[in-house]
């Protein structure tokens, strides 16, 4: 299977978000729900930041803060990389490479999130061609 775009990857799959207000425990109960890593942070129909897992142990659990009473404004990643659904596999996997993330919201041409893809996401092929081509043009492997 060739895949032509994020869009593709994607396939319609709709965004799991929470808002900014809510708790670190009801957005850890949603990654459980839908069984995902991260979520958008959407505040009035805006993404403002992302909910990974990572955010919550490093933030939240391991800062002795209390995961009922933290809001996810408090420990979210603010102003998030983003990918446009057009864009290709490889632009999406560099974007993650260089900024040492594993999800990445996904936005339309309006620049509304509508999805967010996971490292998870990319077939294995797609990946270790990214990787294999950075090793070529000399980026340090380590900083995969």
């Amino acid at each position: 299977m060739i895949i032509k775009s994020i869009a593709h990857l994607l396939n319609e799959r709709g965004l799991i978000s929470v808002a900014p207000q809510e708790t670190v425990k009801a957005a850890c109960a949603l990654l459980t729900a839908h069984d995902i890593g991260a979520l958008a942070v959407v505040d009035n129909g805006k993404l403002v930041g992302v909910l990974s897992e990572r955010d919550v142990i490093r933030r939240c659990i391991s800062g002795d803060r209390k995961t009922a009473e933290t809001q996810v404004a408090e420990v979210m990643t603010q102003a998030p990389v983003t990918v446009q659904r057009d864009a290709s596999l490889a632009d999406a996997q560099t974007k993650m490479f260089e900024g040492g993330f594993r999800h990445l919201p996904v936005v339309d041409e309006a620049g509304r999130a509508i999805g967010m893809l996971s490292m998870r996401d990319i077939p294995t092929e797609y990946r270790l061609m990214v990787e294999r081509f950075r090793e070529y043009r000399g980026v340090d492997a380590a900083s995969l």
